[in-house]
């Protein structure tokens, strides 16, 4: 047999098979949050192929402005007490229903270039979030994604154009591992709807020093509403800076002429 295919059939193997999330660890994720949320409703949606928890929230403001779906970063879940929980919590008192998704995930070492070959996976996740807003004749969509779901949601817009989102938020973008570099640049320049890139003011090196160059790239655009923020003392993972990362987006958000 041909040295070459038997070469590529081995790679193909290996890739295929870090292609493929977790759905155990995923289900056991939501089997131990779900009965610990309080605020606002499960939800299970597919994408496809699997079924996958999410959150949904409705505001009480007499008129909502719309929704935002949160995606939570690496190897985490919807209801994540750092970035998900006081976004999806705090923002609905500033009149946006909130929708925080499961995102792929795999075990708890897995690394960057690890999930890589996952974003795929993503993409109908996202899409399902969308469809579920839409059927609520909710129009104004805000996508928020946190570290790896940054990496997730740019493939996805490469991938989709975005349509059917009015506006994006990263937090922490840009993150990785030691040593591993991002596989595509972040495509911001392109983005013609507005976005805010917001981190930590004690955030990964990598991200901190990449700041100026995202900055530039989204003034590029010429969409005026996009801004660059910092969370006062807080790192990569806004821990216990909730509140303050919640004000941060809500004043952003109050900002937007949708």
């Amino acid at each position: 047999m041909n040295i070459k295919f038997i070469l590529s059939l081995l790679l193909s193997t290996v890739l295929f098979s870090v292609q493929a999330s977790d759905l155990a660890r995923e289900k056991r994720l939501a089997d131990e949050i779900i009965d610990s949320i309080m605020d606002g409703e499960p939800e299970y949606l597919s994408d496809g192929k699997n079924k996958f928890l999410s959150i949904y929230m409705e505001t009480d403001a007499e008129k909502p402005k719309g929704a935002v779906i949160i995606m939570h970063g690496r190897g985490y879940h919807p209801n994540w007490k750092d970035v998900v929980r006081p976004l999806r919590i705090g923002l609905p008192e500033s009149g946006w229903h909130t929708l925080s998704i499961q995102m792929p995930v795999l075990e708890k070492d897995a690394k960057y270039y690890d999930y890589v070959p996952l974003f795929p996976e993503s993409f109908p996740r996202i899409e399902a979030a969308i469809k579920f807003l839409k059927s609520k004749n909710i129009k104004n969509i805000v996508l928020v994604a946190h570290s790896c779901s940054v990496h997730m949601s740019m493939a996805w817009f490469d991938k989709t154009g975005g349509k059917d989102i009015d506006a994006y938020i990263g937090i922490g973008m840009g993150a990785t591992d030691f040593k591993q570099y991002m596989k595509k640049p972040l495509p911001l320049d392109k983005y013609k709807i507005p976005v805010l890139d917001i981190y930590g003011q004690q955030e990964f090196k990598a991200v901190l020093k990449a700041a100026p160059t995202r900055l530039k790239m989204i003034k590029a655009t010429g969409v005026k509403q996009s801004e660059q923020r910092i969370v006062p003392e807080a790192d990569h993972y806004i821990t216990d800076r909730g509140d303050a990362l919640v004000k941060e987006v809500s004043d952003w958000l109050g900002k937007l002429e949708l």
